[in-house]
This record gives C-alpha cells, structure tokens and sequence, in this order.
C-alpha cells in the first residue's frame, strides 16, 4: 500500500477574536476535500492545515478561508 504524502501548510488569518470564530475557519478548512485536519488559533492568528495535495492545494484551501469573511494575510 502507498504512503501518503501530507503537506502542512500556516495561513496567517486576521480577524479572529473568539473560540467561535476559531472553530468556524477550521471548519470550513476541514471541508475542503484532501484537508486531513485543520486547527485555527485566534491568539497566534493563524490556521494551520495538514492536506494531501493530490486532492487540494494551497489555492483552494486560501477560498474557503475567505469564503467565511476572515482576511488572509499574504505569505
């Protein structure tokens, strides 16, 4: 059986200010078809996601983040 290659990927998100917030950008991350998990931290401001990247990308996983409302910062 083949080995799956996972890819980390940290997208610096502004905007969060609750636990709520917190679980509603991981969430949408983690419907992204590929993501294997996704964890947001409102404190750090970031959302860092674990995919594979046969199934998604980077590109695809920045949309759902922006879908919600909460603002990507570049790099």
């Amino acid at each position: 059986m083949k080995e799956q290659m996972m890819e980390e990927l940290t997208l610096h998100v502004d905007g969060m200010v609750c636990g709520e917030c917190e679980s509603t950008v991981a969430s949408a991350i983690r419907r992204v078809q590929g993501v294997k998990k996704a964890k947001a931290s409102r404190r750090k401001h970031l959302a860092v996601v674990t995919y594979d990247p046969q199934q998604t990308n980077e590109a695809e996983i920045r949309a759902a983040v922006a879908a919600t409302g909460y603002i990507l910062a570049d790099g």
